[in-house]
């Protein structure tokens, strides 16, 4: 992969600490980012919905019922390097720029060519790392019984002693793969659209960001998983709004904490 040179002269960078007026001044520019604009905001949500529902009904067809525990979980996680375009529009927004669905576009396919990628790639690494623990837990658990329906995985998930073990290892192996993904991108993925940085400089930022606000940071990164699961149950419908806000909440929270020196 090709990444566009990185300005010879390196963005000093400083971290500001969040507190919980910053998520909610960055939840309400969100909403308005997605009031202003809300046919193209949208559309990313639905976009995102339909590769989660498409997702999953792939795996139901072909009888690989167990990786939808995976993808359910760590759906949340692939979010930030998907909502580019988001970013995008939030920061073209609070500078009043005009600007078309094209003009998005046009910046989500130019990031292939810069760091962003390989953020991306680090991200899709994780989310596999995560897949792979649920079939080993499945294994030691429930001895990686075949699943006839999601209607039978529930089953066997709620009802049993070793579904509810699975459910415990599960659950605890998940909080410490996504607190490590949410720590490196939370910040990262803006970061690397709005400036020349490489992206181990954005991972740095990004965890930086939560180290210094452990409660706020990590607070906010249980809000979004819990709020995108919600959205998720209803066949995805509600991802349709929930992800364009997050992704244009994300971009200006990014902006109250990250200065350049």
């Amino acid at each position: 992969m090709e990444a566009e040179p990185i300005s010879e002269s390196p963005i000093r960078l400083e971290v500001g600490v969040a507190t919980f007026a910053d998520i909610r001044g960055a939840l309400r520019a969100g909403l308005r980012d997605l009031a202003r604009r809300p046919a193209l905001s949208l559309f990313f949500g639905l976009v995102y919905a339909l590769f989660g529902a498409a997702l999953i009904a792939g795996l139901t067809v072909f009888d690989q019922i167990w990786i939808v525990i995976a993808v359910a979980v760590g759906f949340p996680l692939v979010a930030p390097f998907l909502a580019a375009g988001l970013y995008e529009m939030s920061r073209r927004l609070k500078r009043d720029e005009a600007f078309t669905a094209r003009d998005i576009f046009s910046v989500i396919f130019t990031q292939q060519r810069r760091e962003f990628g390989w953020m991306s790639f680090i991200v899709l690494f994780v989310f596999w790392i995560w897949a792979y623990q649920v079939r080993l837990v499945l294994a030691l658990t429930l001895a990686y019984q075949g699943f006839r329906s999601l209607d039978h995985l529930f089953s066997v998930l709620f009802t049993t002693s070793e579904g509810v073990t699975f459910l415990l290892i599960g659950s605890a192996v998940g909080a410490v793969l996504a607190t490590v993904l949410f720590s490196i991108t939370v910040i990262s993925m803006p970061l690397l659209l709005d400036k020349r940085v490489d992206f181990v400089t954005a991972m740095i930022t990004s965890v930086k960001s939560v180290v210094q606000s452990p409660v706020v940071m990590l607070g906010w990164g249980a809000a979004v998983g819990a709020l995108t699961l919600l959205a998720i149950a209803p066949l995805f419908i509600g991802v349709i709004f929930v992800f364009p806000l997050l992704g244009h909440t994300s971009w200006h929270l990014y902006e109250r904490l990250v200065r350049e020196k």
